[in-house]
């Protein structure tokens, strides 16, 4: 059983109770495309939404005599905007028809791996370009199975414009460095090696979570999942229409990147607020805008 249902509001589910949400989705589905794969079968994906932008995709094939055989699912949920126009590299997962994707953003500093919601959508590209897909602009959402909420930190319009000039700066230093220019290694050495000084002298009698604002940063051993800290931007919450549970979508950017999570509302510790930041463990999905 998927993880992850609770974030879209499927707690506590029993075998059997999955197992008539899955054929729901199939016999009352909002999406579904098909992708002739080979000559003897055909891949399927449906989709049904089960509150705001959030539901489950159902993917399997159809065999010779039109009997549709599930191979797996997903709990999803659907960003907005878009949140990266970096050249995306896609690749299949090796056990099933699903993919990954990945890029390099300068401004989180790694290279960001995601699940691929539109699984379908990209195979007919695919297909139609014989394996030559263009990149599309990325838009990128997380499902939380927990998170936190913590308090802002108190900052001045001249502190958040100081901030907002050295990121700047420094995502030019690493093109720069990337293209292999020294200079632009040695500067970026010596403003790690500042920074480790500031924070080295202030952990002595400062909290951590005054001292780092936000992070992005891998989590265990799975490649797309990731621990993230961000200010909330904006938030609204629903209900999933079979269960009735409560859930909160936010809109957070963490290391100059926007993009929007969903957690379960018993999930979240603290109440979210605009201003206030949002600490957790995501599930990284993302969309190709094909």
């Amino acid at each position: 059983m998927h993880s992850y249902l609770k974030s879209v509001g499927f707690s506590n589910l029993s075998k059997n109770e999955l197992k008539e949400i899955l054929e729901d989705v199939v016999n009352t589905y909002d999406e579904k495309l098909i992708v002739d794969t080979n000559p003897e079968t055909l891949f399927a994906e449906f989709s049904k939404n089960y509150g705001c932008d959030c539901g489950i995709t159902v993917c399997g094939e159809y065999d010779e005599k039109n009997q549709f055989h599930m191979e797996y699912y997903f709990p999803f949920f659907r960003g907005t905007g878009v949140t990266t126009q970096e050249h995306i590299v896609v690749e299949k997962h090796a056990e099933k028809d699903s993919y990954a994707g990945a890029c390099d953003d300068l401004r989180i500093g790694v290279t960001l791996i995601f699940y691929l919601q539109n699984a379908a959508e990209y195979m007919i590209e695919y297909y139609k370009q014989n394996g030559k897909v263009n990149s599309y602009p990325l838009t990128l959402s997380g499902l939380a199975k927990e998170g936190k909420i913590l308090l802002p930190l108190q900052k001045d319009k001249e502190q958040v414009k100081i901030e907002q000039e050295a990121s700047q700066n420094r995502n030019h230093l690493i093109a720069a460095a990337r293209s292999g220019d020294e200079e632009a290694m040695e500067s970026l050495t010596m403003e790690d090696m500042d920074m480790y000084s500031m924070i080295s002298r202030r952990i002595a009698t400062d909290d951590v979570f005054t001292i780092v604002d936000s992070y992005f940063m891998p989590y265990g051993i799975e490649c797309d999942q990731y621990n993230v800290m961000g200010e909330i931007l904006d938030m609204m919450s629903f209900k999933n229409i079979l269960t009735g549970e409560d859930i909160y979508q936010l809109t957070i950017e963490s290391n100059d990147m926007q993009f929007d999570i969903c957690i379960n509302k018993k999930d979240l510790l603290g109440e979210p607020k605009v201003g206030r930041r949002f600490k957790g463990i995501l599930w990284l999905q993302g969309q190709l805008q094909m």
